[in-house]
This record gives structure tokens, sequence and C-alpha cells, in this order.
């Protein structure tokens, strides 16, 4: 289909592009809108479906892998994991509760906290992607794999921390203790991976008290090798990412970043050189630094602007000072 549509369509397809994509954007209630806004809402909402089933996609995908890892691996030696997913795997090794319910239980809070600091979308897929969880988990008859307790913490740690990171990726999470780092270095001025450790040492502590120390070390290699393809799935280490926007279109991605994002950006002057003659032109470089768990989001909306648009992110371990504090949307 061209960049335009047939206007004969249906008019329950443009009612639907008018309430959930034009509307919105326009405060006008009387406001008619025209056939070409029509076809740019279109666009728009073609985009959000692409990148709603492909978000989905890697959900899924990263649900049935951690499921594999809980019950391919590690429940059948006790083994724990750090955050959420460990405090859930330590009560059900400690009680006859499922690990399904627990799952759910222990991230319900963290949930509400996404919804507060990172948006209401973040909330909906994390509550989505936990809830499928527990279902396959408790649903889905996964084999033993081995029994050799160093192989169980090693692969164990690698299908759960793809699982996270594929959900990562697709915009959620599935175990909601760096929602709660992000939200106590907010408060506190600590860095996210300073909260993190301290709350997995508790873990790891409580698990050598209560099982074992055995159990213990063994279950800190699983969160090891959780971290690291963690890490790898979703390309980078650090809390903070800075992004580097090139745009013809940098005015409408500045707004959006301060507007949708409630993140703050810094607008420089540039030159760019391209082409075989290298031709230069003047620019407006737009900055922006967000945590990586909005990165998914950004890139959706940097797409609907402007689909060419030149985008660097860059690792950045950590911030001090300036306006990194995400301020509240109004509504």
């Amino acid at each position: 289909m061209n960049n335009t549509i047939d206007f004969t369509m249906n008019s329950l397809l443009k009612k639907i592009i008018i309430t959930s994509i034009l509307r919105p954007a326009n405060k006008d209630a009387k406001h008619v809108f025209s056939n070409f806004e029509v076809a740019k809402g279109y666009k728009e909402l073609k985009s959000n479906i692409l990148h709603l089933i492909k978000d989905m996609l890697l959900i899924t995908l990263g649900i049935f892998s951690a499921a594999f890892g809980f019950k391919g691996f590690l429940l059948t030696n006790h083994f724990i994991d750090g955050g959420a997913t460990g405090i859930s795997l330590l009560i059900s090794a400690l009680t006859t509760m499922p690990l399904s319910l627990l799952l759910i239980v222990i991230n319900i809070p963290f949930i509400i906290l996404g919804y507060s600091i990172i948006g209401r979308a973040f909330a909906i897929k994390t509550a989505i992607a936990i809830s499928g969880l527990a279902l396959v988990v408790a649903t889905v008859t996964f084999p033993d794999v081995t029994k050799d307790n160093l192989l169980v913490a090693l692969f164990g740690g690698f299908f759960l921390g793809a699982g996270i990171g594929l959900s990562v990726r697709g915009g959620a999470v599935i175990d909601g203790t760096e929602v709660l780092a992000i939200y106590l270095s907010r408060k506190f001025g600590t860095t996210i991976g300073d909260i993190i450790i301290a709350i997995n040492v508790i873990i790891f502590s409580a698990a050598a008290y209560l099982l074992s120390v055995e159990i213990a070390l063994y279950s800190m290699v699983t969160y090891l090798a959780a971290s690291k393809t963690l890490d790898f799935v979703i390309e980078g280490i650090e809390e903070y990412t800075g992004v580097t926007i090139i745009s013809m279109y940098n005015e409408k991605i500045r707004l959006m970043i301060i507007e949708k994002m409630g993140r703050g950006v810094t607008v420089y002057n540039g030159k760019s050189g391209y082409g075989k003659t290298g031709e230069v032109k003047d620019i407006e470089i737009v900055y922006t630094v967000l945590t990586r768990l909005e990165l998914n989001r950004l890139n959706n909306e940097i797409h609907k602007i402007d689909p060419n648009a030149f985008v660097v992110m860059s690792s950045i371990k950590d911030t001090r000072g300036g306006m990194i504090k995400k301020r509240p949307l109004q509504h």
C-alpha cells in the first residue's frame, strides 16, 4: 500500500484512527480531520501494531526461556537467582507454595512502582509478561536436563537471563528488582548497581542460612550466568544510556522526548558531511540520557516521527547532577 490509503476504508477503522491516534494529539474536540491527517494516523497506527507484535513476540520468547530455566534446571536442585525471581524460588523451596503464584505475588509491588516511574505501557506489558511466565510455569512440562550441579547453575542462569533480557527488549520485565533499584537510586542518590548488589547480598545470605552454604554458592553462579546473559541479550550492562539523534525532524523529536518520555534533552548545533563531495550542512543534534528500560519506547517513538533518523546509543556507567530524574508527566 502506498503513502496514501483508500478513503473508502471501513468506518470502524477510521474511527479507531481518530480516537486512538489523532484525537489524543489534538485536544480540539470540534476539529474535523482531513483525509491527509487520517492517512498519517493510519500510518502511525500501522507502525504501533507492528511494534506491538514485535514486542509481544520477544516477551513470549522470554517467557518460555525463563520457564525452561526454572523447570528444566533450577527447581529440581532448589537453586535460586537474584532479585524477585530469587525471592520467589527461595520461598518455593522452603514452603509448599507454587512458584507460579509466588512469581505474581512478589512482583505486584514492582508492577505498581513501574507504572508510577516508567509508565502505563511498561506496567501493562510487565503484568502480561509476569502472568504469562506464571501460566507457563504452572502448565507446561519441561524435562530435567541434567543433575550436575555446576551445569544446572550455569545453564539455568543462562536461560533465565536470556528470558529476562528478551522481555526487556520487548519493553517489559519479568523480574521487578531493577524497577525498585531505579526508584531507590532516585530517592537516595545512590547508583542502581549498588542497590541491586545490596538486595542480592540479602537474598543469598538468606539462602545460605535457610537452605545451605553450598546451594547459596551455586545460586551465586546462577546469578552471575543470568546477569552476563542478560547483559549480552540487551547489549549493555550500564544503567543509563546516552542517545544522540540526528534527524530533519529534530524539533518534533525534541518535543516527543520532553512531553511523552518526560526526559530532558540537550540540543546543540553541528555540521554534517556526506556524499562523494563531502557536502556540509548545518544541523541541530538532539541528545538525551535515559535508562535502558526506556530505550524500546524511545526507539518506537523516533521511528514514528522519522524512520531514517540516525540514532547513536552510548553506554554511560553512571551520572551525577543535571536533569537525570524523570519529571512527572502532565495529564
